[in-house]
């Protein structure tokens, strides 16, 4: 999950989803209330840590941060010398986890089918809106923290690339980078804020309306092939804090066309290569999963 977040257009979501854990993050993530600190001071720790079901949080999060300092910052650097491979790699991982998951849908009804392609227009608009511009105030840096921790626990839509769309990720980076506590403190704040009330409300809807939430969650998978398409034409660009141009704008072009719009050559070989070892590393998740879950 750490992995994947840092890479603009996927989402640390996604994974989870992929790998099974999605409905146990969000109900932990839910039992992270107030309510669980009066149980502790009621009965103690250990009642607590099992209520918010403790050791599986730190577990994921530990795994989260490891991640971007060690594994993140590979395919950072893969990202930036071999994007093409990165992204089919990313390609294969969705296309072969949406027709699991929808072979898990019991059957498909006819509001499913509505569902799935209303999170598949969502994802689709998202990744081809024209970037703005907010201004750096604390506020907006709040909501903007709430806003992209909502996007990175939801499969398919990527929190920092939401971020790029905003005009935010420069001023973030800003803030990083010269230590404006209260733009930090507003963004975490918001994260925060937003990762205890939002899981709340995607449990609450899978529990509740369960196939109608999945396939919506499926649409956004598959709305995020637009994202993780390889080939890229670039479109609009912005310096990041170490003056490399990053693309916050593209269109998706054809491999045969690749190497006339941008100059390089489109690797089709090999991302097809990458694209079936994502596809396989999904299979085997799948497969150790179903043999653990025995």
């Amino acid at each position: 999950m750490g992995a994947a977040d840092v890479v603009p257009g996927v989402s640390g979501g996604t994974i989870a989803f992929i790998t099974g854990i999605y409905d146990e993050f969000l109900g932990s993530l839910k039992n992270c209330t107030p309510a669980a600190l009066l149980l502790w001071k009621q009965q103690g720790f250990k009642a607590f840590w099992q209520h918010i079901n403790g050791s599986f949080l730190v577990a994921l999060f530990v795994g989260i941060l490891l991640s971007i300092k060690t594994f993140a910052a590979l395919i950072e650097l893969a990202l930036h010398e071999h994007p093409i491979w990165v992204w089919s790699f990313f390609f294969g991982l969705i296309i072969a986890s949406v027709v699991l998951l929808a072979r898990h849908m019991p059957h498909w009804r006819f509001k499913d089918v509505v569902a799935l392609f209303a999170g598949t227009a969502v994802v689709v608009a998202i990744s081809m809106a024209a970037p703005a511009q907010l201004p750096g105030y604390w506020w907006v840096m709040f909501l903007g923290g709430f806003v992209a921790i909502c996007a990175m626990i939801l499969p398919g839509i990527s929190g920092s690339f939401l971020l790029l769309l905003a005009g935010l990720y420069p001023v973030f980076l800003s803030a990083v980078n010269n230590l404006e506590w209260v733009l930090l403190l507003s963004f975490g704040v918001g994260a925060v804020c937003g990762l205890l009330s939002f899981s709340r409300v995607l449990s609450w809807l899978l529990a509740t309306y369960h196939q109608v939430t999945v396939a919506t969650l499926i649409g956004f998978l598959v709305g995020s092939l637009n994202v993780t398409w390889p080939w890229k034409e670039p479109l609009v660009t912005m310096l990041d804090r170490h003056g490399e141009t990053v693309v916050v704008q593209s269109a998706n072009v054809l491999p045969a066309r690749y190497a006339e719009v941008v100059g390089s050559q489109p690797d089709t070989l090999i991302a097809i290569a990458c694209a079936v070892g994502g596809v396989i590393l999904v299979l085997a998740t799948e497969f150790v999963a179903s043999k653990f879950g025995k």
